[in-house]
């Protein structure tokens, strides 16, 4: 049997919207994991059924769309789609800084479906791999310090220690970095008692 294409989780308070969108879903290869009709809801349908990507209806029956979004995106992250009539470039700058990743008018054009997600599940991706990278290089960065300061090494020297190390444990850097500073912090510790 044959995967979907992908896990879509819907909320929008409009049956019809809701099975028009759920039936596009289905025809270009997706499933659909859970529905909901509520803003109250978004954070647990999103937390249950763990989705590739939510399509959520501005206008809820309970409140609004992108303040749910902007809820999930805070508890159990996962790339949003708006789905509305409504237009507006305030809209737009409530939905971006809410994480939301995509957006699709009504009525539903199904043939505008499958890229619009794919790319909100591109996009959110992409941007999720740049955090950790950007929180490694800070934890790399502060371990570092942490060994300049420690052992008097040059910052080279003391970065050629966290990737040897790093290589001889079988560890990203990261993960050697991060036991550097937990070690510093246990050091710390122990003095104060």
């Amino acid at each position: 049997m044959k995967s979907p294409r992908w896990r879509v989780a819907i909320l929008d308070d409009h049956g019809p919207s809701r099975s028009d969108l759920a039936a596009a879903v289905v025809a270009a290869g997706g499933t659909v994991a859970e529905t909901a009709e509520d803003a109250s809801a978004a954070v647990g349908v999103v937390g249950r059924a763990r989705p590739d990507v939510a399509i959520f209806a501005v206008g809820l029956r309970d409140g609004d769309g992108i303040d749910a979004a902007a809820a999930v995106m805070a508890a159990e992250p996962c790339p949003i789609v708006l789905f509305t009539s409504r237009r507006g470039d305030a809209l737009i700058e409530r939905a971006r800084r809410a994480g939301v990743m995509g957006y699709l008018l009504k009525p539903l054009r199904a043939e505008e479906l499958p890229p619009v997600l794919d790319l909100a599940i591109a996009c959110f991706a992409e941007i999720r791999d740049l955090r950790q990278r950007l929180e490694a290089r800070k934890l790399i960065e502060r371990a570092k310090g942490l060994l300049m300061t420690r052992q008097g090494l040059a910052e080279e020297e003391a970065f050629r220690v966290l990737r040897r190390t790093a290589m001889n444990r079988r560890r990203s850097m990261a993960e050697v970095a991060q036991a550097v500073i937990l070690a510093e912090s246990m050091g710390r510790e122990a003095l104060a008692r």
